[in-house]
């Protein structure tokens, strides 16, 4: 794909003849509109609301609040904001802290994150404090994006400036990191943090534990947190319910009874999240006698029983096909006075279906509808276990009758059916179902045909998602772009780019006009091969052309490391 960078045409002047030839990629580029940003700023000047300070005063900024609330406008209003916040402070001027905190939030909001954190280091830089409250949360945020270096790079700008930052906002890299796989640098980190004299909370250990066990198994975890305590932290039972989790995990039942014993040793009673971790493992390996011994402790205070509990039971009863024992355990929910959730049926209503009991099925439906339980995805995945022994009929009945119980219309109901079943990996019970609802009227719209794309291309079906183009064909239902760009993106999940060029090249060709989503994917698609040069050439021309906008190019730019942009 060398010969995408090879054909750009220069940034200054970006010519068609130039262009990238590969698949048509960039020939075929509408000119989208994209509002100027001098304009935009050129306005916020003119506007009579706005005066230009002393310098020796603070400033406020224009009201991105006031007007229309749709979406578009009100981006534009948060621009116009940022715009003039960066322009008076260029000039030496100071902002109201507060307003300035405020559209920081806005923008993270908006998932703006690069001008969000422009805000902040433009707040740094004219001398107003933010409060540790407003870093913690972009740095938070920026974190949960992915965006991890970033918020590193701001929290040493604040340092460098003297601004205050505290354990929670230390927490928020650590926790960012540890997501994605990075303990060594986490370690590292925390190291850090207790040298600036911060004291490590139980957040932070928890958030270490966790990483180490999955990243390198319960005995690490368990060294870490020896090596915690020797150092003078003080982790609680939460700290502790982690190593118990992952000795589980691993299938280590008896280590974890162990461990869970040895609790008392180290100070701290087992609660309901230990006795519920470790009566999971028990039941989902039948031990049955184990675990009533573990429920008869369970005799009130902290370790009362919860709905996880009961959930629990069911759940392997329904596993180990002891169905009647599981509604016996629904029955004494209800007297205990927890309210049983589909997440409390699906288990049961599954495992009925695997064997083939339909009126079993259906009485339990009828119970659950009758307790104001509604159905979820996970009811309806269910259901589609009586597709693999063979009775789609069956499965069909029952879902028709559960439409006739919802609010909403039968297309609707039944193309959200679908769209469940494809999420969850049910694609094929999704095409045996979808049958079956098409010799009742039932007409396949562009949103269930990308249900379908999608979860064939999740199963790794390439071939027949692409299929799909040809039976929406065969049906007078005329592709959308939408259809396509599930399509590309599920191609690109697998890691095909190349050939999702291919298909965007006989999306052009058909005369279908690919959208801004569509140039996301396919850059996101490049950046997840880890070719990242290649990836910010591509973006470039892409925003040069003005087939992106700006707040895509910074967020690209942001999530992916992307160097060399215009931003």
């Amino acid at each position: 794909m060398a010969i995408l960078v090879n054909a750009m045409s220069p940034i200054t002047s970006p010519s068609p003849e130039n262009a990238r030839k590969v698949c048509g990629f960039f020939s075929q580029v509408p000119n989208l509109h994209t509002l100027s940003l001098n304009k935009g700023f050129s306005r916020v000047l003119a506007s009579t609301q706005i005066t230009i300070s002393p310098k020796d005063n603070v400033f406020t900024l224009p009201n991105w609040r006031s007007g229309k609330n749709d979406p578009r406008t009100r981006d534009l209003r948060l621009n116009d904001a940022f715009l003039y916040l960066e322009y008076m402070i260029g000039k030496g001027h100071k902002p109201d802290g507060g307003q300035a905190t405020q559209l920081m939030y806005e923008l993270c909001k908006s998932n703006k994150m690069r001008k969000a954190t422009k805000v902040m280091e433009l707040m740094i830089s004219s001398g107003t404090t933010p409060d540790p409250a407003s870093c913690t949360f972009l740095v938070n945020n920026l974190c949960k994006r992915g965006n991890v270096g970033y918020a590193m790079q701001l929290v040493e700008k604040m340092e460098e400036y003297g601004y205050p930052t505290n354990t929670v906002t230390y927490n928020s890299l650590v926790r960012g990191l540890c997501m994605h796989g990075n303990l060594s640098q986490s370690l590292q980190i925390l190291d850090k943090f207790m040298k600036k004299g911060l004291v490590p909370n139980v957040f932070t250990y928890s958030f270490l534990l966790e990483a180490a066990y999955k990243e390198r198994g319960a005995d690490e975890a368990i060294r870490l947190l020896d090596e915690i305590v020797a150092k003078g932290g003080k982790p609680n039972l939460v700290s502790y319910n982690v190593l118990l989790t992952g000795l589980c995990k691993e299938g280590r039942t008896e280590e974890a009874m162990q461990f869970f014993r040895d609790l008392p040793s180290k100070g701290f009673s087992p609660n309901v999240v230990s006795y519920n971790i470790l009566l999971r493992s028990l039941c989902y390996e039948g031990r049955w006698e184990k675990a009533k011994e573990l429920l008869a402790e369970m005799d009130g205070g902290e370790r009362s029983p919860s709905i996880v509990t009961f959930n629990i039971l069911i759940g392997s009863f329904a596993l180990h096909g002891q169905t009647d024992q599981a509604l016996e355990v629904l029955d004494d929910m209800s007297r205990a006075r927890f309210k049983a959730t589909a997440a409390s049926y699906n288990p049961i209503i599954a495992r009925l279906c695997k064997e083939g009991k339909v009126d079993l099925v259906v009485k339990c439906l009828d119970q659950m509808m009758y307790r104001r339980c509604n159905p979820n995805e996970g009811t309806y995945n269910a259901i589609a276990v009586l597709c693999e022994e063979g009775k789609v009929q069956e499965a069909f009945s029952i879902i028709q009758s559960l439409g006739n119980k919802q609010n909403s219309s039968t297309h609707d109901f039944y193309k959200g059916v679908i769209s469940s079943l494809c999420r969850k990996g049910n694609t094929y019970p999704a095409f045996q179902l979808l049958y079956e609802m098409t010799k009742y009227g039932f007409v396949p719209d562009s949103y269930t045909y990308s249900s379908l794309i999608r979860g064939l291309c999740s199963e790794g079906m390439l071939d027949e998602a692409m299929e799909i183009f040809s039976i929406m064909e065969e049906n007078n239902c005329r592709p959308d772009v939408d259809n396509f760009n599930a399509l590309i993106l599920g191609i690109c999940k697998c890691r095909k780019t190349d050939l999702s060029l291919m298909v965007f090249e006989m999306m052009v060709k058909k005369g279908y006009m690919p959208n801004e989503t569509t140039y996301t994917i396919i850059v996101e698609g490049i950046a997840h091969q880890e070719e990242m040069e290649l990836a910010a050439a591509v973006l470039k021309e892409l925003y040069l052309r003005q087939a992106v906008g700006r707040s895509t190019l910074e967020r690209l730019v942001m999530q992916y490391d992307l160097e060399g942009l215009p931003i």
